[in-house]
């Protein structure tokens, strides 16, 4: 028979606290590296259901995921600044969630057995994957081309709004084509980093997205994107 003294017990028993002390530290410290990795993963994972709910005929869906990741994508930059958990692995797998989410999805949006739709569909993809990998404004706070989110959300909520109407999107996505491959400079927001008006705007689109079967939060969607599209620098500018 083995008789555990006191002290033994008691040393155990820090062992033991130790260990659950470092565990738990451990746990916060890889949740707080990857809290905006999780997003953006959130981000991809909107797109690819949109994807399937466009190639599975529901059109209301593939919309309205497409604009869940709207809110999504301008959440984990955010994110990743203010818990100072920015990192080359999270800039490429941001990248990798816009491109599936506003580019791949988005372009099946404009998507119909006709040949010229499905030309305008490669050519959007084309100007996401252009915008993405090779427009770098090389100024603080600036984006050279149209960030591609603000093209699917205008694209998104107005095939809400107009039920499919292929004659106003095919309208609509070109000039939102030619202004992502454009030399134009637009402000980088940081909306969650910013005035508190657009924090007030960002919390109505979460909100929104619980309205998804009325006709005012996809004109919410339409006016937000919009906004930034037509007036940039005078609305949505840092200095404002």
């Amino acid at each position: 028979m083995i008789l555990l003294s006191p002290s033994s017990g008691l040393f155990q028993c820090k062992n033991h606290l130790l260990l659950s002390d470092r565990t738990g530290r451990q746990i916060k410290e890889f949740a707080r590296k990857n809290a905006a990795n999780a997003l953006s993963m959130a981000n991809m994972v909107m797109g690819m259901a949109s994807i399937l709910s466009s190639l599975s005929g529901h059109h209301h869906a593939a919309c309205w995921l497409v604009l869940i990741g709207y809110l999504l994508d301008l959440a984990d930059g955010a994110v990743a600044r203010r818990l100072d958990a920015c990192s080359a692995l999270g800039a490429k797998l941001d990248d990798f969630a816009d491109f599936t989410t506003f580019g791949i999805a988005t372009s099946l949006l404009l998507r119909t057995p006709n040949l010229m739709d499905n030309l305008l569909c490669m050519c959007y993809v084309l100007s996401v994957f252009v915008r993405l990998c090779f427009y770098s404004s090389g100024i603080p706070f600036m984006y050279r081309g149209l960030p591609c989110l603000y093209p699917s959300g205008i694209l998104a909520s107005a095939s809400l709004l107009s039920g499919g109407n292929m004659v106003l999107l095919r309208v609509i996505a070109v000039p939102m084509i030619l202004a992502m491959i454009s030399q134009s400079f637009y402000p980088h927001d940081r909306i969650l980093e910013s005035q508190p008006w657009k924090k007030a705007v960002y919390a109505g689109g979460v909100l929104m997205v619980f309205c998804s079967s009325f006709s005012p939060a996809c004109i919410y969607y339409l006016l937000w994107s919009a906004s930034y599209f037509l007036f940039p620098m005078l609305i949505w500018s840092n200095k404002v």
